[in-house]
Parts: C-alpha cells; sequence; structure tokens
C-alpha cells in the first residue's frame, strides 16, 4: 500500500471512529498468576474486546489523540515502528514519544564500535539506525516522517493515567491513546553521588549522548578505569586497548562475566585482555572515586585501602528496567520489569509491554524472565505488533542468545566474536584451546544439552548452536570431554539431534 493510500485509510478509519464506530482492539485484561508459569488466558478471555476511542484527523495529529503510541525510542521502539508498517498501519496512525534526540538505533554499537578511535573507522549515526542491525532498511528521520510517523524527541512520559488512556510529557503534551506500547527499556544502574559517582570524568553508557560523551574523555585519557566485570567492562576496555590506554577493570567477582563465563573459559579471555595491556583487580569493591583539583575524577579507592589512579572512569554494573512512570500497569517484584503475558499483554487491556522492561513467560523454561538484549528488544516487538495487528494468537517462545564482539578496531592482533544459546544450567564441558577457538557445553542431569558456546566459529557452525540449544538432544558427556577438537564436539553434538 502506498504512503497516500494508507494515509486515506487512516483518514477513513479517523472518520468512522468519529461517527461512533470504534476501532478493532484485541487487548484482554489478564495477569499472569505464578511467576513459574506461563499459562495463556482462557478461550473467552483471549476473545478480542471493541473499546470506543475516537480517533478525529488522525492522520495530521492535529489534536492529542493519537490511535497507536510507543513509549521509550529504543531498539524495540524501531522494529515495532518497522513492522507497524509492514502492515500498513503507521502512517497517521503511529506516534513515538522518545526522551532521545535521535531515532531509534542499534543500541549494540555504543559499547563497541562507536568507542573506536576517529582513524580506526568508529561506528557513526546514521550507520546504525534500525533495522539495519537484521539487515533490514536503515530508519532514518527521513524514514519516519515518509511512513507518517509521528516521533517526539526528548520528550519522555513524565505521567501515565490508564483510566483515562492519556500520557503527560514533559513539555506538557497531553496525548490520548488507543493501545499503548511501553518500551523504555533500562538505565545504567549508577554510583552513589556522595562516594564520586557524578564527578566530570565518570561515565555511564546508555545512549548516544552517553557514548559521545566518553570518546570525548577517551581522546584526552592517559589511565582509565573500567568499574564492572560483565558486558560493559569487557566491551568497553577492549575499545580503550584502540587508543593505547592504560587500562584497569575492577569488579567484585573472582572472574569476568561471571554470569555466563566458567572460570576456565573467564581465564582464557583474561590472558588476552592482559596481552593487550588491561590490568585486572579481581574481588574488590569500590569505596569512592576521588576528585583531583581540577574536580575532575583522579583515582578510585577500594574498600580494602587501596588507590587506582585514573582521568576517566566508565562504570558498568548493571542496569534497572525503567518502569517508571507505569508502575501502576504491574510490575513484577522478582525480576523487574512490566509483568505481560505469552503475547506482550500486560493486565490492563490495550496495554503492551516489550524489549528490556517487559517481565514475560519464558516458555523454554516455564519461568519469567526479563531479557536485556537486543535480540529479544526485536523479536518482542515484532510478535507484540503482530498481536496487536492481527489475530495472531500464537505465544512467544524466545530462546536466550547471547554474543559479543571485542577488538575489532583495525590494527586489532586478533578480533573477537562470542554466540550463545540456552541456558547455562548443569555440568560443563569444554573442548578447544581458545587458539583459534573454543566452545562450552552446558549438560544437565538428564544427559541433555541446555545451552552452548562458541568462540571464533565460522557461520556454520554459529547457525547450529540454536538449532541444539532449542532441540536440548540427550548427549555423550564422555565422547564430548574425548573430542580432540571444537569441530569434533559440534559434530557429536550435532548428529544427538
Amino acid at each position: 500500500m502506498t504512503s497516500a493510500l494508507r494515509r486515506r485509510a487512516a483518514q477513513m478509519a479517523s472518520a468512522a471512529a468519529a461517527a461512533g464506530t470504534g476501532y478493532y482492539c484485541s487487548q484482554t485484561s489478564w495477569a499472569l498468576r505464578r511467576l513459574g508459569g506461563a499459562a495463556l488466558p482462557s478461550a473467552a478471555a483471549a476473545a478480542p474486546r471493541r473499546r470506543t476511542f475516537s480517533v478525529s484527523a488522525a492522520a495530521g495529529f492535529d489534536n492529542q489523540n493519537r490511535e497507536y503510541v510507543i513509549v521509550g525510542g529504543g531498539n524495540a521502539a524501531g522494529y515495532a515502528a518497522r513492522t507497524f508498517v509492514e502492515h500498513g498501519m503507521a502512517d497517521g496512525r503511529l506516534c513515538i514519544v522518545s526522551k532521545e534526540a535521535v531515532p531509534p538505533y542499534e543500541r549494540p554499537a555504543l559499547t563497541k564500535g562507536y568507542l573506536f578511535p576517529p582513524e580506526k573507522k568508529p561506528a557513526r549515526l546514521p550507520g546504525f539506525h534500525t533495522c539495519v542491525g537484521s539487515g533490514g532498511q536503515r530508519q532514518t528521520a527521513e524514514w519516519y516522517k515518509e511512513n507518517g510517523i509521528e516521533v517526539l524527541y526528548e520528550d519522555p512520559v513524565e505521567a501515565f493515567d490508564g483510566k483515562t488512556q492519556t500520557l503527560k510529557t514533559s513539555s506538557g503534551k497531553i496525548l490520548k491513546y488507543g493501545s499503548l506500547i511501553i518500551s523504555t527499556g533500562c538505565a545504567a544502574a549508577r554510583l552513589p553521588e556522595k562516594i564520586g559517582g557524578n564527578l566530570p570524568g565518570v561515565h555511564y553508557i546508555r545512549d548516544v549522548a552517553d557514548a559521545d560523551s566518553l570518546v570525548s574523555s577517551l581522546g584526552n585519557a592517559k589511565k582509565i578505569v573500567v568499574i564492572g566485570g560483565g558486558y560493559i567492562g569487557m566491551e568497553v576496555a577492549a575499545a580503550a586497548c584502540g587508543w593505547n590506554l592504560d587500562t584497569t577493570i575492577i569488579f567484585p567477582e573472582d572472574h569476568i562475566m561471571p554470569r555466563l563465563f566458567t572460570p576456565s573459559l573467564a581465564k582464557k579471555y583474561e590472558e588476552l585482555y592482559e596481552q593487550n595491556g588491561v590490568k585486572f583487580v579481581k574481588g574488590a569493591l569500590i569505596d569512592k572515586l576521588d576528585a583531583g583539583s581540577d574536580g575532575r575524577v583522579s583515582s578510585a579507592v577500594l574498600k580494602d585501602g587501596s588507590v587506582v589512579e585514573a582521568d576517566t572512569v566508565i562504570v558498568g554494573i548493571g542496569a534497572k528496567p525503567a518502569v517508571s512512570p507505569f508502575e501502576a500497569v504491574g510490575v513484577n517484584n522478582e525480576v523487574g520489569g512490566i509483568e505481560v503475558d505469552s503475547m506482550f499483554r500486560t493486565s490492563i487491556p490495550s496495554i503492551f509491554a516489550i524489549g528490556d522492561v517487559a517481565a514475560f513467560p519464558l516458555k523454554m523454561y516455564n519461568r519469567i524472565a526479563r531479557v536485556e538484549h537486543v535480540d529479544h528488544a526485536r523479536k518482542s516487538a515484532h510478535h507484540c505488533i503482530e498481536t496487536l495487528l492481527t489475530s495472531q494468537a500464537k505465544a512467544y517462545d524466545y530462546l536466550p542468545y547471547f554474543y559479543s564482539r571485542v577488538f575489532e578496531y583495525e590494527g586489532s592482533s586478533r578480533k573477537i566474536w562470542w554466540q550463545f544459546y540456552g541456558d547455562n544450567v548443569g555440568e560443563t564441558v569444554e573442548v578447544g584451546n581458545f587458539d583459534p577457538k573454543i566452545a562450552t557445553f552446558w549438560i544437565d542431569s538428564d544427559s541433555r544439552l541446555k545451552g552452548v558456546f562458541l568462540e571464533s566459529g565460522t557461520s556454520e557452525e554459529f547457525a547450529l548452536l540454536p538449532k541444539l540449544a532449542r532441540s536440548q538432544p540427550i548427549v555423550d558427556k564422555a565422547k564430548l570431554k574425548s573430542a580432540s577438537s571444537v569441530e569434533d564436539a559440534l559434530e557429536i553434538a550435532s548428529s544427538s539431534l
């Protein structure tokens, strides 16, 4: 359908709404009854309900009414917008309310290629606007305009009223919605101001403005400290190596990436980082960040009294779901985030939540989960909008997937790219020596393969991982342990499918 036809369709829909016919809203009131369950609503409860909502002159957005509103301007919002466009339901109907100054983009780039020094060809916008991360069209500001999508930049929602179906933005704009998609993501966890968490030279990375500020600091830095040994810590430290900076990572655990890496696997990566000049301070807690005479951060003081000098500090200690001001919609106290069913419907009719902020039923493992990852952001957005716009009633069946890419700048001695699928529970079997590749398999007490990790695999090998993790085949642990190479181990696992 052309843009003109879509606009005409929106005008006709508005006229029908003004005449009192309303429009079809396939939302129902449904609450998850237990944390471990992933039951679907009954057939009666799942039936679409018709709700009246007048959207006069929706195509021009010349009043407060919006048929569809997405709150949040991150990855999930961009992919949701694409799905609206694919169904011909965006033009004159969709509004995105964002706190950012730019359209949605592929956020993972911010801790990877965006941080490379200028001479090493860093990633820059509009190069990684959604949806290029999945091979789609680059959705620039012009793309949203061409598709008739209203985007309110730098104007986050500050108040919400579910009874009147209205939102109030920071600028005072009042929006009345028909269907609301909450896509607010997460906010970076911060160190308290009283211990120096807000000193000049202390950085957190969540959006492109944060990354711009960090790049400016890296250009003048000599000694940097990275607090946190997870994704942010590993990726930022690797990028700092491209600037040839004195880099130290400080974290409280015994090894990096404790949520996923085994001690043996972590050791391989730590050795690679040390070869690139990175120093580790393990099992350490931050007492405070001190400032120099110029007011800028000058050191990190640890609980044991030791001091690590730094003119730039990057804090990567996790993130918190950004549920405000939507707490009344229903927050899951166990995993955080807004609780939804397997089609991303909240307990309030016509309200959805997607991406990092959604606490959803992880069907494969029969538990409620919240996944902070671009893959889930993309897939949850598509599934949610398909549910909203069509008669789809298929439960979201997500396979957990994580990856990282580091040391990819020009001149790097070795580029690293690992992928993991599944659940990291059970006994582990490690195969390979990390030069050039390594694999780890997680196997439960019934000899079922629950998760698989691969570093430096081929495209064919990486393509095998989700098949293994989703099928959860029974594997011969003895054969895996005796495999002479990663290739042999993957062949053994593949033969179990």
